[in-house]
């Protein structure tokens, strides 16, 4: 079965850290970029991160960057999206997807329309 499986979110205390984990099955990551998208109730989805098939190019947004970091293992055809000094502002279903080769960024904004298969989303809360 062709699908990919976030895992790793759970509730966790302002300034605290998560790893999030998207695992794919029944097709390699090897030739996809890997991007990370979070929706927050009543808010647009937002592209968080996203990395190039060949591991040289990577994107973060401007609200996680110095605090996020993907990264990705193509020998367990896993991506890691490593969150640190997590902020309220934080909270959202975060959803893992896939393109071909390259993220998609136009004006700075990681665009959604060339991902070809997403993940059930998995649930970020920060909160004290």
């Amino acid at each position: 079965q062709v699908q990919l499986v976030e895992s790793g979110g759970g509730l966790v205390q302002p300034g605290g850290s998560l790893r999030l984990s998207c695992a794919a099955s029944g097709f390699t990551l090897d030739y996809y970029a890997i991007a990370w998208f979070r929706q927050a109730p009543g808010e647009e989805r937002e592209g968080v991160s996203c990395i190039s098939s060949r591991n040289d190019s990577t994107y973060y947004a401007d609200s996680v960057k110095g605090r996020f970091t993907i990264s990705r293992d193509n020998a367990k055809n896993t991506v890691y999206l490593q969150m640190d000094s997590l902020k309220p502002e934080d909270t959202a279903v975060y959803y893992c997807a896939t393109e071909l080769f390259f993220c998609t960024v136009r004006d700075n904004n990681l665009r959604d329309y060339g991902m070809s298969r997403w993940g059930q989303g998995t649930q970020v809360a920060v909160s004290s």
